[in-house]
C-alpha cells in the first residue's frame, strides 16, 4: 500500500468506530491475562507489515473503553466533540511544535487569540494566559508564580534561608495541590488543608484562623487556592470572603476551576458558582471536561499582569530556538512556557469555541446540571438508593443502602460487576470514609432515558447481590 492507500484504510477504521461508539455496551470487557494473548504485544516486529499495525489499530478500538457511550459516566470527560476531533487530526498529521511562531505560525495566532478572548470571558484585565497540558500543571505554574513573587530572590537563590511559605487548600482540593507543594520545595507540611463545612466548602473563619497562626509563627501565606467544583462533591469555595481575606494578608489567590470551572459559559451559573471571579489573581479550567474538547485541552489565566509568566518561567539560554522576529508583537509562546516542545492545542479549542459559541456551551453546562438535579431526585426516589453528601453542583454522590459495615464491600462490588458486564463505568471515591458512587454528567449523550437505564441496571445488580446473601 503507498501512503494515501495507507491513509484512506485508517479513516475508514476511524469512520466506522466513531458510527458505532455509542452502540451495544461501552466495553468489551476482557480480563488483563485474555487481552494480551488476543493482543500478542510480544510479537516480533515485521518492517512494514501495515497489516499487523491495522490490526492493532482496530484491537485497541475494540477492546477500549466508548467514552462517547451514554453509560460512560465515570470520569469529567466524555467523548469529544467533532471540531476538536478534526482539530486533532489535522495537528497529528502536521505534526509540529507551538514553541515559536517559526515553526507554528497559525497556532501561534490562534492561541494568542484565544487568550484574549477567555482573559475577556473570565474578566481579568490587562492580563495574560497560556494553554498548559492539563490544570495538574496549571495548579502548579499558578503557585510558582505566587511563590516567586512572595520570595524575589527564590529564582535566583532558591528557598535556601528564606521565610517559610505556606500554602492553602479546601481539604477536597485536587491531589495536583500536593504534587505542587513537593516540586516547587515548599514542602507537602507547608500546605495546609482547610477543613470544609457539610457542603463540602473551606469555611472563611477557618482560612482566617490558620493564617493567623501562620503569619505569627512568622511565616508568609503566599498561595490560596478556591476550588471551583471539587473532584467528588462539586463543591465551590467562597471567591468573594477569600478576597476579603488577600486584601489583609497579601496572599496570591488561585481559581481551580478543572472541573466546575465552565459555569463561567453561563451568566446565569458564573452569578450562582463564581462571584467574584473576575478579582482573583489566576484561574484554570479545562476544556477538556465539561466543554466537550478532546482531550488534553486547558488554559491558565493570570490576572493584571503582561510578564508575569516571563518573569517566573523565563531562563537559560534558548537563543538557539527563540529569536526577534520581523513582527515585534509576535512572542515565541515556548519562552514563557513550562516545556519547551509544545503540542497545539489552540486548533481544537479555536474550532470548539467558533463553532458553539459561549451560548451553545453555556446552554451545554446549564443542561447538564438540569441532569444532575434530575439524577438526584432520581436517587431520592428510589427505596434501595440513599445520597450520602448533598448534591451542590454537578456531582451526585450516593450508593445502593446495606448495613453500614458492608456497605463499602458492597457497592464496591456492584460497581466491579456493571464495569464487568459493560452496564456503566461510575466513579468510586470517599466522603467522610464512607465508599460512594460519584454519577457524573459530562456527556453529550446522555439525556434522562439515559439516567433512567444505568439507575434501572445498577439497582437490578444491587438486588441481584443482595439475593445472593454474600454482601447484602
Amino acid at each position: 500500500m503507498n501512503e494515501n492507500e495507507i491513509l484512506r484504510r485508517g479513516f475508514s477504521v476511524l469512520e466506522q468506530y466513531h458510527s458505532s461508539q455509542k452502540d451495544g455496551r461501552f466495553v468489551d470487557y476482557t480480563s488483563p491475562g485474555d487481552l494480551q494473548r488476543i493482543l500478542q504485544l510480544d510479537d516480533p516486529e515485521s518492517e512494514g507489515d501495515w497489516e499487523k499495525l491495522f490490526t492493532w489499530m482496530e484491537q485497541y478500538l475494540k477492546y477500549g473503553v466508548k467514552s462517547a457511550h451514554p453509560s460512560f459516566v465515570n470520569r469529567m470527560w466524555a467523548g469529544a466533540n467533532l471540531p476538536s476531533m478534526l482539530g486533532e487530526m489535522a495537528v497529528a498529521i502536521s505534526n509540529t511544535s507551538s514553541c515559536t511562531f517559526e515553526s507554528a505560525p497559525v497556532s501561534t495566532l490562534m492561541e494568542k487569540y484565544m487568550i484574549r478572548q477567555m482573559l475577556d470571558l473570565v474578566g481579568f484585565r490587562n492580563g495574560e494566559g497560556q494553554m498548559t497540558t492539563g490544570s495538574s500543571n496549571a495548579n502548579m505554574i499558578a503557585m510558582m508564580c505566587a511563590r516567586n513573587l512572595a520570595g524575589k530572590e527564590v529564582k535566583r537563590t532558591g528557598l535556601f534561608g528564606q521565610q517559610e511559605l505556606y500554602a492553602f487548600v479546601n481539604a477536597d482540593a485536587h491531589y495536583s495541590m500536593d504534587k505542587a507543594a513537593n516540586i516547587l520545595g515548599i514542602g507537602i507540611d507547608h500546605l495546609i488543608k482547610l477543613p470544609v463545612n457539610g457542603r463540602g466548602e473551606v469555611d472563611p473563619a477557618d482560612l482566617e484562623s490558620e493564617l493567623a497562626s501562620v503569619v505569627e509563627a512568622g511565616g508568609i501565606p503566599f498561595f490560596v487556592v478556591a476550588t471551583a467544583g471539587t473532584t467528588v462533591r462539586g463543591a465551590y469555595d467562597p471567591i468573594e470572603a477569600m478576597l476579603k481575606l488577600r486584601e489583609k494578608y497579601k496572599f496570591w489567590l488561585h481559581v481551580d476551576g478543572a472541573w466546575g470551572g465552565a459555569a463561567v459559559m453561563s451568566e446565569k451559573l458564573r452569578a450562582k458558582f463564581l462571584p467574584g471571579l473576575s478579582k482573583a489573581d489566576s484561574f484554570t479550567w479545562d476544556f477538556h471536561k465539561m466543554l466537550g474538547s478532546s482531550l488534553m485541552c486547558n488554559i491558565l489565566l493570570v490576572n493584571h499582569s503582561t510578564h508575569t509568566f516571563g518573569t517566573v518561567l523565563g531562563g537559560g539560554d534558548g537563543s538557539y530556538l527563540f529569536r526577534d522576529t520581523d513582527d515585534n508583537d509576535v512572542q515565541d509562546l515556548g519562552s514563557v512556557s513550562l516545556q519547551c516542545g509544545r503540542r497545539v492545542d489552540s486548533l481544537k479549542w479555536f474550532l470548539d469555541w467558533k463553532y458553539f459559541g459561549k451560548k451553545g456551551f453555556g446552554e451545554r453546562i446549564e443542561h447538564y446540571l438540569d441532569l444532575c438535579r434530575y439524577a438526584q431526585e432520581c436517587v431520592e426516589n428510589i427505596p434501595e438508593l440513599e445520597m450520602v453528601a448533598p448534591r451542590v453542583s454537578f456531582n451526585i454522590c450516593f450508593r445502593y443502602k446495606v448495613a453500614e459495615h458492608m456497605a463499602d464491600d458492597f457497592n464496591q462490588e456492584l460497581r466491579t460487576r456493571l464495569y464487568k458486564r459493560g452496564l456503566a463505568l461510575v466513579g468510586l471515591a470517599y466522603v467522610k470514609e464512607k465508599l460512594i458512587l460519584r454519577l457524573l454528567i459530562t456527556n453529550i449523550n446522555v439525556n434522562r432515558d439515559e439516567i433512567d437505564t444505568f439507575f434501572k441496571e445498577l439497582v437490578a445488580i444491587g438486588n441481584e447481590l443482595v439475593g445472593e446473601g454474600q454482601l447484602g
